[in-house]
């Protein structure tokens, strides 16, 4: 079994300002982003991230075959409990999700 990472071109996550976090994922071309449009879902990405459905953003933008999510941030950037001072490690969680081949 595939994991996300196995199929598209990049993945990356950083702050979307001292609230917030965006996953982008660079699918690489049409077909591979078609397939991820079907793959992650609102749902699962809410699931992985643990976050309520309600505070998810999606962003398609098929010029590019980018798709983006955006999601609060636990804890605002710089806190004394925040673990991810840049966001970049969040990646990680979504990269390494197995997925159907």
């Amino acid at each position: 079994m595939a994991t996300v990472s196995d199929r598209v071109a990049n993945i990356r996550s950083k702050n979307a300002g001292p609230y917030w976090l965006t996953i982008d994922i660079f699918c690489g071309d049409t077909h591979v982003y078609q397939q991820m449009m079907q793959e992650l879902s609102k749902e699962l990405i809410a699931s992985i991230y643990q976050v309520p459905l309600d505070t998810l953003k999606r962003f398609e933008i098929p010029s590019l075959n980018v798709i983006k999510f955006s999601f609060p941030r636990n804890t605002v950037q710089g806190a004394r409990l925040d673990r991810d001072m840049h966001g970049a490690q969040m990646s990680v969680l979504l990269a390494e999700h197995k997925i159907d081949n």
